[in-house]
């Protein structure tokens, strides 16, 4: 199990694990403006040389919109810059925190939950949450195409962006939904207590060790500056 085989391939648990450690972290230092920040921009960096580059991009539009938004607002009820810059340090670590569980294969968390014997009720509701948004953005491109191609106009026109667009990504929905209720069924995913084979097994690699040592070392370092 080497380091550079399995550097883009995070353990589902140990992803999951540092989620809600960065969540904790974040929750405690966000007040320690620079330490705090300078963390999480090591984390960033860390995630991406450990293959979450690609959630790591995905996810920073979204942090500089709605941080800044934050940031503004609690700079103007407070009359602080450093109120700002605490909530930024707060909305950075849960956008990071969602980036490793992110950067994992649906069916990999499953089996990794799987096989610690994780309520299926809650395997199955983690199945659906990662695979959702996906599907989601796919009907999405797939509705705009099929408006392209029959020339409906432009979204800003609210009738055209109810009947072009809202009615018929609706319809996929619901569609979408009795696909998946009836592929988890034809798949025997039982909610009850049933016996179960994993015939692909999880296991974590040094690479998961060498993230985890990383993560805590820096957390630990930026706790006493």
């Amino acid at each position: 199990m080497s380091f550079v085989r399995y550097r883009g391939k995070l353990y589902p648990l140990v992803a999951l694990a540092s989620g809600l450690f960065l969540i904790v972290f974040g929750l405690l230092t966000a007040d320690r403006l620079l330490a705090c920040s300078l963390y999480l921009c090591g984390v960033y960096v860390w995630l991406i040389l450990f293959g979450c580059g690609r959630a790591c991009i995905r996810a920073l539009p979204a942090f500089l919109v709605v941080g800044g938004i934050f940031f503004a607002i609690f700079y103007a009820a407070t009359g602080t810059f450093d109120a700002g810059w605490a909530m930024a340090n707060r909305f950075a670590s849960l956008f990071l925190a969602v980036i490793p569980g992110a950067g994992c294969e649906p069916v990999r968390m499953t089996r990794a939950l799987s096989q610690v014997h994780t309520p299926r009720a809650v395997t199955l509701g983690m199945l659906i949450a990662m695979s959702f948004v996906p599907m989601l953005r796919g009907e999405i491109a797939r509705v705009r195409e099929a408006m392209k191609t029959r020339g409906a106009g432009s979204l800003w026109n609210l009738k055209i962006f109810y009947r072009a667009f809202l009615v018929p990504f609706a319809m996929r929905l619901v569609n979408i939904s009795d696909t998946l209720a009836l592929s988890v069924e034809t798949r025997g995913f039982a909610l009850g207590k049933v016996p179960y084979t994993i015939y692909k097994k999880e296991r974590p690699a040094l690479s998961d060790a060498l993230f985890c040592v990383g993560l805590i070392a820096g957390a630990a370092l930026a706790a006493v500056l």
